[in-house]
């Protein structure tokens, strides 16, 4: 099921999924303490921290909630996992705060699995502005299966290592 699909409004390069009464990621580093990828932030219970290539501006964001563990899509440049265990209603909020979309699921584990594209193009351009062509995009899919750790399926961009590196060094 597709939740959203549509144009997602960062700065800073970040996005969040807050989950019950959270709404506010102040400490960046406590997201992705202990994690080997930097590209989804899921250290704090009932949150992730989403990083983008784009500093402001607008990027192409799609959200699906799928039934079982689907086949990884070799067109993405980048692919990490990490568990999400919502702990009430689920929300997509951009970086000024405003609600995306609701996301839903149930009270129970599921697995993030976080694709990007155009991450380089989009640092290298740093803003894009309302009506410039979008640049990098990116594909949040959930299902229900197990807590584990975090994991980086494919990493091809600068900007992608660079985030893993950071994080890795928490």
């Amino acid at each position: 099921m597709v939740v959203f699909d549509g144009r997602l409004h960062v700065h800073y390069g970040q996005a969040y999924v807050f989950s019950g009464n959270a709404e506010n990621t102040g400490d960046m580093d406590a997201c992705f303490r202990g994690q080997v990828n930097g590209l989804v932030g899921a250290a704090l219970p009932g949150e992730l921290f989403l990083m983008t290539g784009l500093h402001t501006g607008h990027v192409h964001f799609r959200v699906e909630v799928v039934a079982a563990d689907p086949p990884v899509d070799e067109t993405w440049e980048e692919c990490v996992e990490a568990s999400f265990e919502p702990d009430g209603e689920v929300r997509l909020v951009d970086w000024d705060g405003n609600l995306v979309c609701t996301i839903p699921l149930d009270r129970q584990a599921y697995r993030g699995r976080y694709h990007g594209r155009g991450m380089d193009a989009g640092h290298a351009a740093d803003t894009i502005l309302e009506n410039e062509r979008l640049l990098d995009e990116y594909l949040l899919s959930f299902w229900p299966a197990p807590t584990a750790r975090d994991r980086i399926i494919k990493q091809t961009s600068a900007q992608a290592d660079y985030w893993h590196r950071w994080a890795q060094e928490l």
